[in-house]
């Protein structure tokens, strides 16, 4: 199985294609219906939202058409950054598992629409390392985490994450820490501007305030089932990077994998922020680029293929029969 996403056919798309589907029939099915979503701090994700006019069918089918639209965005920038080392398809089909996992994830929910900024984001730090002037780069940089901010308020802590970045790819100084930085708050002075001169800024300003003031790190919304999921998937990870003896060893992909790990780390702080555990999705990201590097370079994989394969069962035995997530 691995070796078969390791290649560049057609047909790999089409298989990528039928298991989204497999994997999402059953919230299809379900129509639930996400509650408790709208909050004035994820103004992008409001709007979006009313255009889709609170139908269920909708809502789904545009959740559904984003996920396989930023998995091949997800693939090209792999394939682009030598993450994964062919062009072949296993990022984006690491990417539909792991942000299909459950039926909750197979819904309309913030984090989703905040993606397409946070790939934007990803390829953008990936490419630092080589590049001569990141000036320009790192502002749109900043940009994107606003606007990802905007559907995913906690996705603005990704600017820590370009900060502690830069260093890795040897361009950390003060002067280029800032620049991610004002290219966020730029953002932000013109969403306030919009806000104070064509709506209700007071009720805006105090949204911001209430949801920040509630804001705390709580285990309050963890349950042993998503706590065993999530550990499942990172001792694989880490098992496998540090396990695989194959791995691809040049200075600009080891910086990339670095980058990623400390993604990763940031992305399990995210998860003790509130909210639903499943939909602070960021650490599914993360992972799917550590676990599509080391399948795509990992020498033997029989054993591989075979801890995927009752991966694979046994998510779709949750999702069609237990039904515990």
């Amino acid at each position: 199985m691995i070796n078969f996403f390791r290649q560049s056919y057609a047909i790999q798309y089409v298989v990528i294609a039928l298991l989204a589907i497999a994997l999402w029939i059953p919230a299809f099915i379900s129509r639930k219906v996400v509650s408790g979503l709208d909050s004035p701090v994820t103004p992008l994700f409001n709007l979006i939202d009313g255009w889709l006019g609170g139908s269920v069918l909708a809502r789904q089918i545009c959740a559904f058409l984003l996920l396989m639209f930023n998995a091949l965005i997800f693939n090209i920038i792999l394939v682009n950054n030598q993450v994964i080392g062919k062009v072949g398809t296993m990022g984006a089909f690491v990417f539909v598992l792991l942000m299909s996992l459950t039926r909750i994830q197979a819904e309309f929910y913030p984090f989703l629409l905040s993606l397409f900024f946070i790939l934007l984001l990803i390829s953008i730090l990936y490419s630092t390392y080589m590049s001569q002037s990141v000036e320009f780069d790192l502002l749109k940089a900043g940009i994107s985490i606003a606007f990802a901010s905007m559907c995913y308020f906690p996705s603005i802590l990704l600017i820590f994450w370009v900060m502690v970045s830069l260093p890795i790819a040897k361009k950390g100084n003060f002067r280029l820490e800032l620049i991610p930085l004002a290219g966020l708050l730029f953002m932000y002075f013109f969403y306030f501007a919009g806000v104070y001169l064509f709506g209700d800024f007071l009720a805006t300003i105090h949204g911001y305030r209430d949801y920040v003031l509630q804001l705390k790190i709580s285990v309050e919304y963890f349950n042993l089932k998503n706590i065993l999921l999530l550990l499942l998937l990172v001792f694989v990870a880490v098992v496998m990077l540090f396990g695989g003896r194959n791995l691809e060893k040049s200075l600009s992909v080891r910086v990339k994998i670095s980058m990623s790990v400390l993604l990763l780390l940031l992305s399990v702080f995210m998860l003790f922020l509130g909210g639903n555990v499943l939909y602070n999705g960021l650490i599914f990201i993360a992972l799917s680029v550590l676990i599509s590097y080391e399948f795509s370079y990992i020498g033997n994989t029989g054993w591989a293929d075979l801890l995927l394969t009752l991966f694979l069962l046994l998510v779709f035995a949750n999702l069609y029969y237990f039904k515990m997530l």
